[in-house]
């Protein structure tokens, strides 16, 4: 971790962050826990004092520095409030000192909103696993002796993977094959404000495990081929011509041992030409499956973790003033996008300590985009799939979950739609 005083340089991940934030891609993503039981707020916010003491990280503020953006240490108390407003709205607001991340509850539901530069998915999971565990003891009186799920220490939290695991290479140049290929783009009405429009659709995790295994694949490839499949639906013939890509996001503790709450996460693009292949789910998932393979190498991993230090250490980029940074990036991240179709993150099963596990319902998550991503977990045989997008209709994912119930598969949905269809 690079610290002077009480000041944090952003990790390699985030520093494009606070230059990407803009219009209904706020850069916020959501981490939601329905419980079996409505919500005490006095006990949340016990519970909520206690575990920020475990990750003081999350409660820094941004500030704006001559090249780089960075983290201060900060007084600052978050204060748990009942949700009355849209989700995912902006956390960074320039020039204001203030939390980059909120704790909101709405009867059975905690929601964690956070702003991307502190932590990625897996890392905000981390505390707020904690934090729900946490609760659940004070609310029940259970044993303050349960073990956290993520048992490291406070340095390996706050730590900088990405520092501790880069090695020189010339990364720029993963940047740039990322915006390479102009990508079919999804469209729809967008929102008169902007706002995001969530999509919660929940199955049973084993039946669609049983899918996955008749289908001889798992259930990451199975997920984006099925995306993929319903993405085609959606297409005309002459749309064909263009790629479905689909951007995944990697943990990359899977690959490097790392303990950090901090971003520490990779991308890898899955290109679908439908004008070379079939469009059969079987020849999808084929695809998928070799992609992923080839992509997850070692080899590529290491490149694709290393693409994002190259920010940091090339000595050009380095030397060129924030604002003028701040418009470089923004046009390298709109050039970028126009290579992506989605984007689906899958942060896999979510485990809880055994003595608070029935207490839980489900997980859920979300994340903001331009465009629209998907973010997929499992908490035992609720297996939940997040979409936000600034589209008041939800044509892909819709298509999506036509494509489970003619699996065989029973799907629960809900929405925040301020527009009813």
């Amino acid at each position: 971790m690079s610290r002077s005083a009480n000041w944090y340089r952003l990790d390699n991940a985030a520093k494009i962050v606070p230059s990407t934030a803009r219009g209904a891609n706020t850069r916020v993503f959501r981490i939601t826990c329905e419980l079996k039981e409505e919500i005490d707020k006095a006990t949340l916010q016990s519970a909520l004092d206690e575990t920020i003491e475990e990750f003081p990280f999350f409660n820094c503020v941004l500030h704006r520095g001559l090249f780089w953006y960075y983290l201060e240490d900060s007084n600052l108390r978050a204060v748990v409030e009942k949700e009355n407003s849209p989700a995912c709205l902006p956390l960074y607001i320039p020039g204001h000192k203030n939390l980059l991340y909120r704790v909101n509850y709405f009867e059975k539901r905690i929601n964690l909103e956070m702003f991307h530069v502190l932590a990625d998915g897996t890392g905000a999971f981390m505390f707020f696993k904690n934090l729900i565990t946490r609760y659940i003891q004070l609310k029940h009186n259970l044993d303050v002796d349960i073990n956290p799920s993520d048992d490291f220490s406070l340095e390996e939290k706050n730590g900088d993977a990405f520092k501790d695991f880069y090695s020189k290479q010339k990364g720029l140049k993963q940047l740039r094959e990322m915006s390479s290929v102009r990508a079919y783009q999804l469209s729809g009405e967008i929102d008169d404000n902007l706002l995001p429009h969530l999509l919660e659709g929940t199955i049973s995790a084993s039946k669609f495990l049983d899918v996955a295994h008749k289908y001889n694949t798992t259930v990451g490839v199975m997920c984006v081929a099925v995306y993929i499949k319903a993405v085609l639906q959606g297409m005309s013939l002459f749309q064909r011509k263009r790629h479905v890509v689909v951007s995944v996001p990697v943990n990359l503790r899977q690959f490097f041992k790392s303990g950090t709450a901090r971003n520490f996460f990779g991308i890898i693009n899955i290109d679908f030409a439908p004008g070379e292949n079939s469009g059969e789910l079987e020849d999808i998932i084929a695809f998928v499956d070799k992609s992923f393979k080839e992509k997850l190498s070692s080899e590529n991993i290491e490149k694709t973790m290393n693409s994002y230090a190259a920010l940091e250490h090339n000595v050009g980029i380095k030397i060129i003033p924030l604002p003028i940074k701040d418009m470089g990036i923004g046009f390298f991240d709109k050039n970028a996008k126009k290579g992506v179709t989605s984007s689906m993150s899958n942060l896999g099963q979510i485990k809880m300590p055994e003595e608070v596990e029935d207490y839980i319902d489900r997980f859920s998550a979300f994340m903001t985009a331009a465009s629209q991503q998907i973010t997929v977990c499992s908490y035992k045989d609720k297996m939940v799939f997040g979409e936000v997008s600034p589209y008041k209709t939800h044509k892909v994912m819709l298509n999506f979950f036509r494509c489970l119930t003619g699996m065989g598969l029973e799907v629960e949905l809900g929405s925040n739609d301020y527009d009813q269809e």
